[in-house]
């Protein structure tokens, strides 16, 4: 990039697509063959072996058919619209909202959410927005995500924006500070964003927001103004998802018991992309969408603004009869049978991870609720 093209968009890098980049985007994805091959296996999974040289090009067909409208973000948000309708009906038994009303749908957010899942958590968040006829929001992605070309442009064109994990030294600083900018530059220019709340999913169940995440939001204020200055200006709004069922529970699990008792654990090349898939098409059972309210008041250090929106979290988080199991308190009958079930599903070195996963909400529920007495 040069440096003319730089000063005019300074974010050409990292930010969603644009309406008139849409076009071109979504006919490179049409060319696209790791991009076919991806869709073919998700909409024929055993098929698409075998048939795969016979599935492919009628896939590529129809993708082009139902694409060749789409003009803008916009509209292309309405084709994701519908999937998201029809992955809900097949994948939750209920999906609820609370605290969304008291928001004004004329101002923007800073939206930093407890993190489950790595598609659905934000997922989430827009369709609630979108049902309660607001903007949906801008999504900060990692690129450890996007090794493949068209999930990068699969998520710009649903309003995402890329976190440059990988950067090192120097270059990290350099990313860091662009990426401060931008999400000031959306929430200034009216547009919500949602980050999640460190690096990385929650696996253990145990809702902490990372202060670096919030030094890093600070780091293009600090010359300009103090971090509850910060806040007030962006909007912050902590926001919790909850999930009767998680569907990468027992991989989570598994993944905890390999660290505890063999020191480590090694993804697979694409584990990132399975578990995505597995988040989206996996039976969540009830789903709760909980939004906070704005903070405000005076934040010395990012670990008090941490604490606060961890409060939040963990105040308005959703229990469901599998968090009260998995943590002892009463349930019904059926339901103590239901989570004994998920739990004898997974091997006995993973069973403790995949109970504490689940009863760590209520833990940091109960504490908060005391600590609040």
């Amino acid at each position: 990039m040069n440096a003319q093209s730089l000063a005019q968009d300074p974010f050409q890098s990292i930010r969603p697509y644009r309406d008139n980049e849409v076009e071109a985007v979504l006919q490179r994805l049409i060319r696209d063959d790791d991009c076919i091959s991806a869709l073919t296996r998700y909409q024929f999974p055993n098929a698409a072996g075998p048939l795969g040289w016979l599935l492919r090009p009628l896939v590529r067909i129809a993708v082009a058919a139902r694409v060749g409208d789409i003009e803008d973000v916009q509209g292309f948000q309405l084709l994701v619209a519908n999937y998201m309708q029809k992955m809900i009906a097949r994948t939750t038994t209920r999906l609820s909202c609370s605290g969304l009303d008291q928001l004004d749908p004329n101002e923007a957010y800073l939206f930093i959410s407890n993190h489950r899942d790595i598609a659905m958590d934000p997922a989430f968040v827009n369709w609630m927005r979108y049902q309660a006829g607001m903007p949906t929001v801008r999504i900060a992605i990692g690129d450890n995500l996007l090794r493949k070309p068209y999930v990068s442009d699969l998520m710009r064109l649903n309003k995402s924006f890329i976190v440059n994990r990988s950067a090192k030294g120097r270059e990290m600083m350099t990313a860091l500070t662009q990426l401060s900018a931008y999400i000031d530059h959306s929430v200034c220019g009216g547009h919500s964003v949602w980050i999640a709340q460190r690096e990385g999913r929650a696996k253990d169940g145990n809702d902490r927001t990372d202060p670096a995440l919030l030094k890093m939001c600070y780091m293009s204020h600090r010359k300009q103004r103090s971090l509850s200055e910060m806040v007030e200006r962006l909007n912050i709004v902590p926001v919790s998802i909850s999930y009767e069922l998680d569907p990468c529970d027992a991989l989570k699990a598994q993944e905890l018991a390999a660290l505890a008792l063999h020191g480590g654990y090694e993804k697979s090349e694409f584990e990132d992309i399975s578990s995505i898939v597995r988040g989206i098409t996996g039976n969540k059972g009830a789903v709760h969408v909980a939004f906070g309210t704005p903070l405000q008041g005076e934040f010395e250090t990012p670990e008090l603004l941490a604490a606060e929106i961890d409060r939040q979290i963990h105040l308005n988080y959703r229990l469901h009869p599998t968090n009260l199991a998995a943590a002892g308190e009463p349930v019904s009958a059926e339901q103590q049978q239901m989570f004994d079930t998920r739990l004898a599903s997974v091997d006995a070195e993973a069973r403790p991870f995949l109970q504490q996963m689940y009863a760590n909400p209520v833990i940091n529920q109960r504490k908060a609720e005391q600590e609040q007495a």
